[in-house]
């Protein structure tokens, strides 16, 4: 058997790629955890403006992608449920469904992936472009912690927008369950309101923006990371865009699974 094409040493150098992106991912983790802590310490060292800017790009310009998308989840599930549920009777409990799929699960995770297609994606292309301009080696040389300069002004737009957008999300999906309950079903709107208040309790919201906190540290931390790590020529951006968005993905995915297990069996316990 050819030793390059051996399926053992395939698996082999995988796995060695993958511990070796693992431990840089954990060594730029520190570093972005040092210069949060540093800019905790001293506020005016950071580019208040430019957080601005990626506030408003990361909150209100992904606003109306995030209701339509909500809102379409929440008609989508509710159409769904609602045929099943009549056949046997069950249409009372279509609010509850609905309500309670779109604020602990649905709402969150689509939030965070439509972040990670429009912010994450955007933070890698920018600081992979800085890099092969040689502009991060610019500010090396000037003595500037490219974490602190680049990394912290996204980390705080990402971190309160995105919460921002889950409630956003939250409340378009019960209200397409909504339009989907009064028009297929016949429920009264404060009937549905009523049924709504009752099963999506607060706690199922303070879980969704926990989560949603969570998904914006992870999508800015690895947009970020991939952008540093963006080899040479137009073409590595592109990869490194690409990389973020599934790697993002995938942890999210994984980050909402644990966190499901810990609310469900800990904090949630009833």
């Amino acid at each position: 058997m050819n030793r390059k094409n051996s399926i053992f040493l395939q698996i082999g150098e995988f796995l060695c790629i993958i511990c070796q992106e693992t431990l840089d991912l954990i060594s730029f983790v520190g570093e972005t955890a040092s210069a949060c802590v540093d800019a905790v310490r001293h506020p005016s060292k950071i580019r208040w403006r430019e957080t601005l800017y990626y506030m408003n790009m990361c909150g209100a310009d992904g606003l109306p992608i995030t209701a339509l998308i909500c809102l379409l989840t929440g008609i989508i599930i509710g159409y769904q449920a609602a045929v099943q549920m009549h056949r046997y009777g069950a249409d009372s409990f279509l609010p509850g469904l609905v309500g309670c799929s779109m604020v602990r699960e649905l709402a969150p995770v689509m939030v965070a992936v439509i972040a990670t297609g429009r912010a994450g994606s955007a933070f890698a292309a920018e600081i992979g472009t800085m890099k092969i301009s040689e502009e991060i080696d610019a500010m090396l040389t000037m003595g500037f912690v490219p974490a602190r300069f680049l990394v912290v002004p996204k980390l705080i737009a990402m971190a309160l927008m995105l919460p921002l957008l889950t409630v956003f999300g939250n409340i378009m999906g019960i209200i397409g369950g909504m339009l989907v309950g009064i028009s297929q079903l016949g429920i009264p709107l404060d009937t549905y309101y009523q049924t709504t208040v009752t099963w999506v309790k607060a706690k199922y919201f303070f879980e969704s923006i926990l989560k949603s906190g969570v998904f914006a540290v992870i999508i800015t931390t690895v947009g970020c990371w991939r952008g540093f790590r963006t080899g040479s020529g137009s073409i590595a951006v592109g990869k490194a865009t690409t990389s973020t968005v599934v790697l993002c993905i995938l942890l999210i995915i994984i980050a909402d699974t644990l966190l499901a297990h810990l609310f469900n069996t800990i904090f949630f316990t009833e």
